[in-house]
């Protein structure tokens, strides 16, 4: 895949940072409709899904606004 990916943005995390974003993201959704209930369980599943959808594409917009890319802080 491109480093740059239709021109939108650049990945900004490498692949062992992906891989634990990704797993973390999903294991937070579960655990958020096996303990919370009703909108508080949404909203945390939300934020795990969004967590889990950066790891899929490659980018966090707040290491972006931190200036954190793959090769450490830039």
């Amino acid at each position: 895949m491109s480093e740059d990916v239709m021109g939108f943005y650049r990945k900004n995390i490498g692949g062992l940072h992906q891989a634990v974003r990704v797993a973390l993201g999903i294991a937070v959704a579960i655990a958020a409709f096996a303990y919370l209930s009703g909108l508080a369980a949404w909203l945390v599943a939300l934020g795990g899904a969004g967590f889990a959808l950066t790891g899929l594409v490659g980018y966090c917009p707040m290491c972006a606004m931190a200036g954190i890319g793959r090769g450490g802080v830039s």
